[in-house]
């Protein structure tokens, strides 16, 4: 497999497109061999790309490729502090919200698009434990978010 961060860009996801917080947080913390990676949306070249609820206003095709760009993210805000993906020694855990209907009952499916991107590049190491939960609302009007534990080389 080629490297974790040549292997993003491969995807078409510049590793240097790195969102901005948007509030008042750290976009990683580390303790020990741990980085939590704090909620990432769909954002792009600085601007959100996926926004409204599942599925009356994004389908859940287009939901689950807001999905990945929101793991795309968490994973370029890791790259931002530490250097490197090549630090990821697996994923732990993935936690995805979906902005949904409130008779939407598939959030897990929208949120596998964040899981198959993490497998892509970071192979059988990308899939780790996961929640998928369907939410009122996501700052911005964000379609998706998605949020990390990663288990890192310090």
């Amino acid at each position: 497999m080629n490297n974790p961060t040549e292997q993003l860009e491969a995807l078409g996801y510049p590793i240097d497109d790195v969102p901005s917080p948007g509030g008042l947080y750290l976009p990683v913390t580390l303790t020990g061999s741990i980085a939590y990676v704090s909620g990432a949306v769909p954002v792009t070249q600085g601007h959100l790309k996926y926004a409204g609820k599942v599925p009356s206003d994004v389908d859940i095709s287009t939901a689950q490729k807001a999905a990945a760009l929101c793991a795309a993210n968490n994973l370029r805000m890791l790259h931002q502090k530490m250097g490197t993906l090549a630090c990821i020694v697996r994923v732990l855990r993935l936690t995805g919200y979906v902005n949904s209907d409130p008779d939407f009952t598939d959030p897990h499916l929208v949120i596998n698009g964040a899981s198959q991107l993490l497998k892509d590049v970071l192979g059988d190491v990308g899939i780790g434990a996961r929640s998928a939960v369907g939410v009122a609302q996501l700052p911005l009007g964000s379609a998706v978010e998605t949020e990390l534990i990663l288990e890192v080389k310090p």
